[in-house]
């Protein structure tokens, strides 16, 4: 372990008190570190395993950022749901959609794409739609659901379960709608090309959503 440690530094423990053993032995029980797990970390006697072999990290040592604890939980924490287009953006799309509970949150709208967070409450629906101009983007992140999709409203004949990380891909004049087949919240995240709302919407119901689209 002190050999990888020294040429990887564990990102669950440079910002932690390395002196204390069991405060490492409780963070690698909670986030088991990729550099460790080929060594002896399931000793029962984790904390003298740490004692005696593990090396706290130093000044002296190389610092890499992409290793930082902090980051990693910032990464993670909750962000502030609004729209952030046109500027360059990063997220964790996939904690975002998570985090969203409004009807649809516009994420990221540019001058050529546009990037929604959805959540489809249990037996709802997005509602059956045409988009002419335009292709779109689905990607379930959390639930399940029916997608259907044809050439006529009234012959939705493509259907398809989906689930947890199922991508859903709209061709533009395609008939289509998504609903919530399973027993909690469905959220997903829709990529609109070009953009179809406008920027910074939010819809926090459905009625509401269907309201602003009738005028």
């Amino acid at each position: 372990m002190y050999n990888a440690y020294k040429t990887y530094p564990c990102p669950y423990f440079v910002n932690t008190s390395m002196y204390n053993p069991n405060i490492m032995y409780n963070a690698y029980r909670t986030h088991p570190c990729p550099y460790c797990v080929n060594t002896s970390m399931y000793n029962s006697d984790f904390s003298n395993h740490f004692t005696n072999q593990y090396i706290p990290f130093t000044d002296e040592m190389e610092y890499d950022s992409r290793f930082d604890f902090s980051q990693s939980v910032m990464d993670n924490s909750l962000i502030e749901l609004k729209d952030y287009g046109p500027e360059p953006f990063v997220v964790n799309i996939e904690e975002a959609t998570k985090q969203n509970n409004n009807y649809r949150t516009a994420l990221w709208t540019g001058d050529h794409l546009q990037v929604t967070l959805m959540s489809i409450n249990v037996g709802d629906d997005i509602g059956l739609e045409v988009h002419p101009t335009l292709d779109q983007f689905i990607r379930i992140e959390e639930g399940q659901g029916l997608v259907q999709m044809g050439d006529r409203k009234d012959r939705l004949n493509y259907q398809r379960k989906v689930y947890d990380d199922f991508a859903i891909m709209i061709p533009a004049g395609k008939w289509h709608n998504v609903i919530n087949t399973g027993n909690k919240p469905l959220k997903l995240y829709a990529i609109y090309a070009p953009p179809e709302h406008p920027h910074g919407t939010v819809h926090k119901t459905k009625a509401i959503a269907q309201a602003a689209e009738d005028h």
